[in-house]
């Protein structure tokens, strides 16, 4: 995740549980308090998952965001899965997802426990959407 995206999350829920949280950020020196390791960029992030102490520790990478995190990934060679919920109503906010090229992604009709149709939460509706890389 990257640096804000971690400090937007309240610190009483920080680390996140049950799995290595490894903060991304060009401006901070060491890694925030909480958090497990801290790198530079996305290939850095990686890079730490090779080590001898997180090869074994580690069978799936989330990204969290922010924003310019999930454009770089996108745009990364590899094979990828998106997972996207669709929020149908409009917020003023200043962070978005960067587009889908579908070029690079299809969406798939469904996936196993992913809740398929239109849902509601406090009058605000929203559906998930999954993508996975295609093979260009």
């Amino acid at each position: 995740m990257g640096r804000k995206t971690w400090f937007s999350i309240p610190a009483s829920n920080r680390p996140l549980k049950n799995r290595i949280n490894i903060v991304l950020s060009r401006e901070l020196k060491t890694a925030p308090e909480g958090a497990h390791y801290l790198a530079s960029d996305f290939t850095s992030a990686l890079s730490l998952l090779d080590s001898p102490e997180l090869e074994k520790q580690v069978d799936q990478v989330w990204i969290i965001g922010g924003s310019a995190l999930y454009k770089e990934v996108m745009e990364s060679p590899g094979s990828k899965r998106l997972f996207v919920t669709r929020v149908l109503k409009q917020f003023d906010c200043d962070t978005f997802l960067p587009d889908i090229n579908m070029d690079k992604y299809k969406l798939l009709p469904e996936f196993p426990a992913v809740p398929t149709g239109l849902q509601e939460e406090n009058g605000v509706q929203y559906k998930f959407e999954v993508y996975d890389s295609v093979d260009n």
